[in-house]
């Protein structure tokens, strides 16, 4: 379905934005009024054997990075950081931990940045507002 849904993207951007590939092989995409876009910056997905510093096994863990930059009017980023764990946590059978961002630049060295944190560590989802340094 994923697949599908990339697919009818692309050819609705194909016919009526320029496409192009600028990171891995999600294309890149602009309207011709340059008011709408998508750009993507990282989409990573790593996969992890685990072992502590006494060379116990800690399960595996599949991380998801995704950042791509969003222009609809305005340009934000959307970030999804995802590290789901399989037999790390002792006496659970998987965890997780999910950071889901939106990031307002303000200029080329600071942004703000509004994110939700959802993990099996917290009994409820954490909001966080706050202000991001590049450098």
């Amino acid at each position: 379905m994923r697949q599908l849904v990339l697919l009818v993207c692309m050819i609705w951007a194909g016919s009526t934005c320029t496409t192009t590939c600028r990171a891995g092989m999600i294309p890149s995409w602009e309207s011709p009024s340059g008011k709408l876009g998508f750009f993507p910056i990282s989409n990573e997905v790593s996969f992890y054997k685990n072992v502590d510093d006494a060379g116990v096994d800690r399960g595996e863990t599949l991380q998801i990075i995704s950042i791509n930059s969003f222009k609809l009017l305005t340009t934000f980023n959307f970030e999804f950081t995802g590290d789901f764990n399989f037999d790390y946590t002792p006496g659970l059978a998987d965890d997780h931990y999910i950071e889901l961002s939106i990031v307002k630049p303000i200029s080329p060295f600071v942004s703000l940045n509004v994110q939700r944190i959802i993990s099996t560590f917290e009994p409820e989802p954490v909001n966080q507002f706050g202000v991001r340094f590049v450098f």
